[in-house]
């Protein structure tokens, strides 16, 4: 039976130890009811809710969350309300609004969003990152797009 403790290789004393901080992206997010009335003509392309916000980039995160600011601009239509579990590991009930377009580099998704309390931090999640094909570059710390697929996304329907 393997040991695995014994697989890790500790570096020396001398050596530096990469860390993981955080990434951050620009993100743009767009209101799709607004999409589609300036589609029919409704209303025009200049009043389309949109906002470009600097998010947090949280693969551990499954969905999308804003705050109650980034909500108040967009006006994106309730949904309903539902339980979500913290990174502490507590339990809360939010708001969920959408759907959002959500726009990165040379990539779209559509999503439904948490509402946060606030100024809460809005963080970008799993959900969209893979509709996006997205990926997080460990040694650059940034939002990339995924270079096997650098001019579209690829879904993955495994």
């Amino acid at each position: 039976m393997l040991d695995y403790h014994k697989l890790y290789i500790l570096p020396s004393v001398n050596q530096k130890i990469p860390t993981m901080g955080l990434v951050y992206a620009d993100i743009t997010l767009i209101n799709c009811e607004d999409i589609t009335l300036a589609k029919r003509n409704i209303i025009g392309e200049e009043e389309v809710r949109q906002l470009t916000i600097n998010m947090m980039v949280d693969s551990g995160a499954y969905m999308m969350a804003i705050n109650e600011t980034i909500q108040a601009q967009l006006q994106l239509p309730y949904i309903e309300k539902r339980k979500s579990i913290l990174a502490d590991g507590s339990i809360k009930e939010y708001e969920i609004v959408g759907p959002v377009h959500v726009k990165f580099s040379n990539r779209t998704a559509t999503c439904s969003a948490v509402v946060l309390p606030g100024d809460s931090e809005p963080l970008l999640g799993a959900i969209p990152m893979e509709e996006m094909d997205v990926l997080i570059h460990p040694r650059r710390q940034e939002l990339v797009v995924n270079p096997e697929h650098p001019y579209y996304a690829v879904l993955s329907l495994r």
